[in-house]
Parts: C-alpha cells; structure tokens; sequence
C-alpha cells in the first residue's frame, strides 16, 4: 500500500457509524458535532486529514465502546466548512478499504486504529465492471426506486460511467447495515454490482409478495 500511495497512513482515527457506507471513489457528506468528533477531525486536518469509516456491530448503550467490523474505507477529507455554530460540515472521499489490525489504546476522545491495505489493493487501480451489468443494473434501479418512491435525475443516472453508478447506489441506496457492510466487503466493482442487482430485486420481490391481491 504504501509503495502505491506513501501519504496513507497505517494508523488513523475511525468514525463508527451503523448505516454510513463509504466506498473508494464515492464521496460521503458528514455533518460532524459531537466534542469527541470535532477533536477527531480538528487533530485529521492537522495531520494526514483522513478518518476511517467503520460500522458497529451492536446497538449502542450508554458508557459501552461499541463492538465493530473489521472492514471499513479509508476517506480523505476533500472538503471542511465550519458553522457559527461550531458544527463541521466535512466531506470523506474514499481511498481505499481496510482490515483493522489492532485498535490502540489512545489519550484522545475518538478511537484509533492499525490498519492493513492488503486485500484491498485492488480499490488504488479499480477495473470497470463487465459493460453487460450495465442494462440489468439500470432494470433493477428502475423497479426499486419506483417501489421505494424514491425520485432521481434518470438522464443523469443513464449518463453516468458503470463504475461510478455502481458505487453512487451503493452508497445512496437506504440498504440496511448489514447489507451496506456486505456491499462493502465484496472484491471488486464488478461484485458490488452484481449484489447491488441482487438486493434490489430482492427488496423488490419481496413488496410484491406481501402485497395485497388486486380484486376484481
């Protein structure tokens, strides 16, 4: 990893959060406010200005560090506001997944980790997905975002490079954790894809099986 890209460090903060999901290349808009994470992205802007997104594995509980994945992205900090508030308005562009080697035992009021690139070397050179996923991905976004409601920019959406599609409804798409972390942890680009096809059609399926029958 470090032979690819000497400025990514192995060992940075991490931000837990159930139900964000970061992928390399996508972008991941952050409001941040609570004191722990201020410091956590005050001390990133002073160093390597990046911050690994993660996912607990357990609901959280008053006082209780929270267990999480071993697997999450690396983001780099592309854009900071700060509000008369105090809030920062931040934005993660995702470099590259990792597995946690080891969480350290730190002074600072956010988590650390040691992190490994290995397995993942794949995300700084990513391959396009096959050209055939492209029809049945933009299939499968149709039904699922007409069965959710959900409105969009479908010129856009046609326009859009696979790669970029895919990992754009990877993120955006309202999967439930466990899913998004499934999402996360495929290969490639081209597995993403396919599972992305899968989870649609499932949620999809699924509304048409519990709907009522239609009398006539």
């Amino acid at each position: 990893m470090r032979s690819a890209a000497q400025s990514v460090p192995t060992r940075f903060p991490i931000f837990p959060l159930e139900g964000a999901l970061l992928l390399p290349g996508g972008n991941l808009p952050l409001n941040i406010f609570e004191p722990r994470y201020l410091a956590m992205v005050r001390d990133a802007m002073r160093t390597h200005r990046v911050i690994g997104m993660i996912q607990p594995t357990e609901p959280e509980e008053p006082g209780r560090r929270r267990a999480i994945y071993r697997t999450g992205c690396l983001g780099g900090i592309t854009s900071f506001t700060e509000t008369e508030d105090g809030r920062y308005l931040i934005t993660l562009t995702g470099l590259c997944r990792f597995d946690v080697v080891e969480e350290l035992t730190v002074a600072t009021p956010y988590r650390q980790v040691v992190a490994d690139f290995e397995r993942w070397r794949g995300d700084l050179a990513p391959v396009e997905p096959p050209a055939d996923a492209r029809p049945r991905l933009l299939a499968a976004t149709e039904a699922y975002f007409r069965r959710r409601g959900i409105e969009t920019d479908w010129e856009a959406v046609r326009a859009a490079p696979l790669a970029a599609l895919v990992t754009s409804l990877a993120m955006l798409c309202p999967f439930t954790p466990t899913e998004k972390q499934a999402l996360l942890e495929a290969p490639d680009l081209a597995h993403q894809g396919e599972l992305l096809i899968a989870l649609m059609d499932m949620d999809v399926r699924a509304a048409q099986a519990s709907a009522p029958p239609v009398r006539h």
